[in-house]
Parts: structure tokens; C-alpha cells; sequence
């Protein structure tokens, strides 16, 4: 185990990680160097490494202790309210993720998938000699899950809505797919949204410090109304945008030479990912324009296949997101506790599946 990302090989570390830019050594590193994760915040960097003879890594799980469940979008609450009252300390425990981040990608960092196996054993292991009740791994890509199942990890499903880019050649191409009636209110949503404001989407050596700042307050704001205070420090946008601004969206609504509203996405290899979102004014469909239409627009533009916009809002559906089943898996180390939480999971997966299946009936497009 590591004391972090950042005293790891950059360029080792990102040739595991495969493109996802929340799995990059810039992405973790800066949230590190900015005091994002570390003291005082909850989430302690724990990286478990399996290197070769010659030092060089081989293999990586990007793990934190966390003290709490917050920043993870994977609720366990309730299972930490059990363990509690059955006696038990169920913090801290190890988290294998990207922090703040509920999209998903691969968490077991691999030269060769044979050390997956050795690698969910070493996190095991890391709970077992500190006693720690349990190790999740939120949002990982489906294609590990069998990795995970494997190693006899228990699995959880959940959902979010994401875009799927069919070959669209533009914006109205995409439209044309929907029924008739939803094509005409995404077009009174976008008008209505776009009256009286210039949209702006910056890129690179484009984001000057005075938009990251417009954009702190607006992240701060909506922060504090969701979930009492921003996860993120100021200087973690600067860090962001000095390591990875190539790979950062951000999208700005203006009143004459003043932001007032701007979205936030990161650009990976096949998705574009909506972060994070805020407004200084109450302006009807502005959300929906900058989050989901403007971010639909670039992924056309950039020859994307979806777009993940994060964690729920069923209110994406009717805007061309379906319904995509995300996974995480758990060690749970006490027997007992184990059972109980797989008999829960495997009626939670019923319900999602149901979920999904009932929401996908219900999309805009046209029905065949």
C-alpha cells in the first residue's frame, strides 16, 4: 500500500489505467494536492500497488479509508446503522474509487487480468489486518465484474441515464428520432433556455482563472443546497485545468460579460461525463441546456458514443437519456453480516431490473 497517488509513476500508473480520466494519475493526484481527499475531509489515499521485480507497477487499486459515506453515490448508510447497532465499527472502511465521481470505469488497474484475482485479495487482506469491516468498489466497468464476482464479491446494481450517440450527424439529427411531441418541447426547452444568454463552451488554454472562479461560486452554491458543503476546493479546478484542461468541457451561460450559470464535463476516450453544475440566477430549462442538450451537442461534435450525465434524475428521460444499469461490489469481512447484506442485494437487484425495464418502455423515441 501507498501513502498516495501522487508519490506513484505517473506514467505507470496512467498506462494502467487505460484512458478513463477519472482513473488518471492527473485526476487523483490533483485531488490529493488541493486537499480535496486527505486530513480532515474523511478519505485518507490508500493505494494497494503489486509491482514487478524491477519496481515497475504492474498493478493498482485507487482505495481510500473512508470515516464516513459521504461522496460515494453507493448508499450504505443503512448498513452502517446496522453494524452499529449490532456492536460493530463500521468505519473506517476501504473504498476503491474516484472520488466524488459516480461514473463508471475500470477500478482494478491491470497489466495482465490474471492479477486481478491477487489484487482483491491484497484489499482483503489490508481489512483483515486492520480490522476494517468492509472494502466497495462504486461504478466499476461491467466488463471487471466478473473479476469481482470471482474473488466472491457481492454485487449491486443501480441506475442512471445516460445518451447514446447513434451515428448522429447533429443535433436535429438526434431529434428526429424522438416522437413528435418530445421533439417540439426539447426545442421550446432550448429556445426558452437560450433567450437572453450567450453560451459559451471553453476548452484548454480557453478556461481563463475568471471562469473557474464564476464556476467555484456556482459550484458552491449548489453544493451547499444539496449536500451542505462542496466536496471539492477551489484549488482542485486549478489543478484540474493545469493537469487535464485538454480533457475538461466547461460550459458557461453569459449576461453580457458575466457567467451566471455553467456545467462541467470531462472528456474520456468514448464518453463525455457531466461533473458538476450551478447557477447564480433561476432561469426555467438553463439546467437541462447546459448539463444535458449542450453536452449532447459536444458529444455529436466530438464523435462520442454516450454521454453519461451522473447520478439519477429521472427527469433525463424525457431529454433522450435511458436507463443504464451501474454496478459496485463489497466485501463484507463477518460472515453473518455478509448473508444479510447478499439477501438484501439480490432483492435490490430484482427491483433495479424492473426499474429498468418499466423506464426504458417509457423514453422519447419513436416506438417501432
Amino acid at each position: 500500500m501507498a501513502g498516495s497517488v501522487g508519490e506513484l509513476p505517473a506514467a505507470q500508473w496512467d498506462a494502467l489505467a487505460g484512458g478513463n480520466p477519472f482513473m488518471r494519475h492527473a485526476f487523483l493526484s490533483a485531488l490529493e494536492d488541493s486537499g480535496s481527499v486527505g486530513p480532515g475531509t474523511g478519505w485518507s489515499s490508500a493505494p494497494i500497488v503489486i509491482a514487478a521485480e524491477d519496481g515497475h507497477l504492474i498493478a493498482a487499486l485507487p482505495a481510500y479509508l473512508k470515516a464516513h459515506s459521504q461522496g460515494e453515490y453507493v448508499f450504505d448508510h443503512a448498513w452502517a446503522d446496522a453494524w452499529s447497532r449490532a456492536g460493530g465499527n463500521y468505519y473506517p472502511k476501504l473504498q476503491i474509487a474516484a472520488p466524488f465521481t459516480p461514473a463508471s470505469g475500470p477500478r482494478l488497474l491491470l497489466a495482465d487480468p490474471a492479477l486481478g484475482g491477487p489484487l482483491l485479495r491484497a484489499a482483503e487482506q489490508l481489512c483483515e489486518a486492520n480490522g476494517l469491516s468492509s472494502a466497495h468498489a462504486t461504478f466499476i466497468d461491467p466488463d471487471q465484474l466478473p473479476m469481482f464476482e470471482t474473488a466472491g464479491w457481492l454485487l449491486r446494481s443501480d441506475l442512471q441515464f445516460h445518451w447514446e450517440n447513434r451515428d448522429y450527424a447533429s443535433f436535429e439529427a438526434f431529434l428526429g428520432a424522438l416522437s413528435s411531441r418530445k421533439r417540439k418541447a426539447i426545442r421550446k426547452e432550448r429556445a426558452a433556455a437560450q433567450d437572453g444568454v450567450a453560451i459559451k463552451a471553453l476548452r484548454g488554454s480557453d478556461i481563463k482563472p475568471e471562469h473557474w472562479d464564476a464556476f467555484w461560486q456556482f459550484y458552491q452554491d449548489t453544493g451547499a443546497r444539496k449536500w451542505g458543503q462542496p466536496y471539492l476546493t477551489r484549488a482542485a479546478f486549478t489543478l484540474l485545468d493545469e493537469r487535464m484542461g485538454e480533457d475538461i468541457l466547461l460550459v458557461l451561460a453569459f449576461d453580457g460579460e458575466q457567467p451566471i450559470a455553467g456545467a462541467l464535463n470531462f472528456i474520456g476516450p468514448a464518453a463525455l461525463y457531466g461533473r458538476y453544475w450551478g447557477a447564480m440566477i433561476d432561469k426555467p430549462f438553463l439546467h437541462f441546456e447546459l448539463c444535458y442538450y449542450q453536452a449532447i451537442d459536444a458529444a455529436i461534435a466530438l464523435g462520442l458514443s454516450r454521454v453519461e450525465a451522473g447520478a439519477q434524475g429521472g427527469h433525463k428521460l424525457a431529454r433522450g437519456y435511458e436507463p443504464v444499469q451501474t454496478w459496485s461490489a463489497h466485501y463484507i469481512a463477518h460472515p453473518g453480516f455478509r448473508e444479510a447484506v447478499a439477501d438484501f442485494l439480490e432483492r435490490e437487484r430484482a427491483g433495479v431490473a424492473s426499474d429498468q425495464l418499466h423506464l426504458g418502455e417509457r423514453t422519447p423515441f419513436k416506438k417501432v
